[in-house]
């Protein structure tokens, strides 16, 4: 039976004053880790440490978009890994060419003595430390022995994706930010899980769409429609921090499978039937 860990390190929405911003570990069964996004500041080192999830041990980063909640982590694990590891391949940041733009010149703003370029961050003994991999979407990218992953467009920024990542007969969907999204949907069809953002209530609904995000009863439709076997919500904005039961009962009426809610540090497995 394969399993898959999901650890979430990060589940707070952009504004939001009592959880850390988003980023999740994926530990597919066939020992690939993945980061899915990198929160901001060195969240993702605070709390990884707590669950035993070290820099040193990501070589791959699937990135959902360019904000800075969720690159803004990137540089902070870049130096704790090339600390910790010099003589480490270089971590390999996966996402569209416009996102990995905008990550170039968060690394050259932020970078004392590295250099970076369109290909990689370099440090000054020559060392490559972050490569990026410029994807399209629908393309499939080999992770491991067992796992790959594919990007799909969301309704969000430019250059915004969600991420679908099959793994030892498991499939894991990854929403990142985003509106109700036929395109997310399509790409979801028959996951095991699904990941999806939640800001608000429906209470909220055109407030949610202002700001580029879901509600929960959207996300419970997405859910529904792809046919997932299980919703987590997550991006969690500072109203909700305290009860998240109101996201979870609003998504149960769209939806008739497991929900929850995630927390920063909770752990969630998988494993296929």
């Amino acid at each position: 039976m394969a399993e898959a860990r999901i650890s979430f390190l990060g589940t707070g929405a952009g504004n939001c004053i009592h959880r850390a911003h988003t980023a999740i570990v994926l530990d597919c069964p066939d020992g690939t880790r993945l980061l899915l996004d990198a929160g901001s500041g060195n969240s993702v080192l605070r709390n990884g440490a707590q669950l035993g999830l070290y820099a040193e041990d990501f070589e791959h980063v699937l990135l959902s978009h360019r904000h800075g909640d969720h690159m803004g982590g990137l540089p902070h694990i870049q130096g704790r890994r090339t600390q910790m590891a010099p003589n480490a391949s270089p971590l390999v940041v996966h996402s569209l060419e416009e996102s990995l733009a905008g990550l170039q010149n968060l690394f050259k703003a932020v970078s004392i003595t590295h250099r970076v370029d369109q290909d990689s961050v370099t440090t000054t003994e020559g060392n490559r430390v972050v490569a990026w991999d410029p994807a399209e979407t629908g393309q499939w990218i080999s992770l491991g022995r067992h796992t790959r992953a594919s990007c799909f467009p969301v309704n969000h920024i430019g250059g915004a994706v969600g991420w679908r990542v099959e793994t030892g007969g498991l499939t894991i969907v990854f929403s990142g930010d985003t509106r109700y999204s036929e395109s997310l949907v399509e790409a979801s069809q028959g996951a095991d899980v699904l990941i999806h953002e939640a800001l608000t209530t429906d209470d909220d609904k055109e407030g949610a769409s202002r700001r580029g995000h879901c509600t929960a009863a959207e996300a419970a439709r997405a859910a529904a429609l792809c046919g997932a076997g299980q919703l987590i919500i997550t991006h969690i904005d500072t109203p909700f921090h305290l009860n998240t039961q109101a996201l979870a009962d609003e998504a149960r009426t769209c939806y008739d499978g497991p929900v929850s809610v995630a927390d920063d540090l909770c752990i969630t497995t998988v494993s296929s039937p």
